[in-house]
């Protein structure tokens, strides 16, 4: 893949490296020189991805983002679409 340096000094990330490392508009870089390399890392730590799990409770699915992350289950979802206009 290549890109280019604008006149304004802005390097545009292919899409396919951006939608990888799963960045979007905004998010923050770490720029470093190291051997003669541009070296640009994500400052944030890419997130779970969520996934359908079976709720221990109800035995519903809900939909879980990882560790750490409270379930939202399917009574949530149908509670937050009802209030949905």
């Amino acid at each position: 893949m290549e890109t280019r340096v604008s006149s304004k000094g802005q390097v545009v990330l292919p899409s396919p490296v951006r939608r990888k490392l799963g960045l979007g508009p905004g998010d923050p870089l770490d720029v470093n020189i190291e051997s003669g390399r541009i070296v640009l890392t994500p400052r944030r730590v890419r997130g779970h991805k969520p996934k359908i799990v079976i709720d221990p409770v109800t035995g519903f699915p809900a939909l879980s983002a990882g560790p750490g992350v409270p379930q939202l289950t399917s009574a949530d979802v149908e509670e937050m679409l009802s209030n949905f206009p």
